[in-house]
């Protein structure tokens, strides 16, 4: 059995269509869905602003690997070109952390790369899991505490399922 935490944004075509594509790409294994906020883009920002959620998923025949692919499949389902790291997307599905297990490979870093500076992820999360830890860095709560949460907007007008 494992349980995986996955990020959800989209900020091209139909923002919300695309999330929610990603919600039933993973119907089988949901445990939770957060609410959706809207976030301006970072790295690239002369972009349109995201939708953006996560996800908790629970599997008996799933590792990070098969999480990681099957969130692939669901960006390729979406349309999803990679052209410009941290550019538009219609989806991007990202494992932030499968049971608390690390890992340095380059095509699966566990726990995500910068998830402990980005608001567009820790805010949804807190949501789903109020007690949430980032393996190797510590409680959610804590490391968000030191971010600016400005820019993430709730979105209640919007629903995933």
């Amino acid at each position: 059995m494992s349980r995986a935490v996955l990020s959800l944004g989209s900020n091209l075509g139909d923002r919300l269509g695309h999330l929610r594509s990603a919600v039933e790409a993973f119907a089988a294994e949901l445990v939770a869905v957060s609410p959706v906020y809207e976030t301006a883009a970072w790295g690239v920002t002369d972009q349109p602003d995201f939708l953006n959620a996560v996800l908790v998923v629970s599997s008996p025949d799933l590792d990070g690997w098969g999480w990681l692919r099957r969130g692939q499949a669901a960006e390729d389902a979406a349309g999803r070109v990679r052209e410009q790291r941290w550019g538009p997307r219609t989806l991007d599905v990202d494992v932030v952390t499968v049971d608390g297990v690390t890992s340095d490979h380059p095509e699966l870093l566990l726990p995500h790369p910068g998830t402990a500076e980005r608001a567009t992820v820790l805010v949804p999360w807190l949501d789903v899991e109020p007690d949430a830890v980032l393996p190797g860095r510590g409680p959610a709560r804590d490391l968000l505490s030191a971010l600016d949460t400005s820019g993430v907007r709730r979105r209640d007008d919007l629903e995933l399922r």
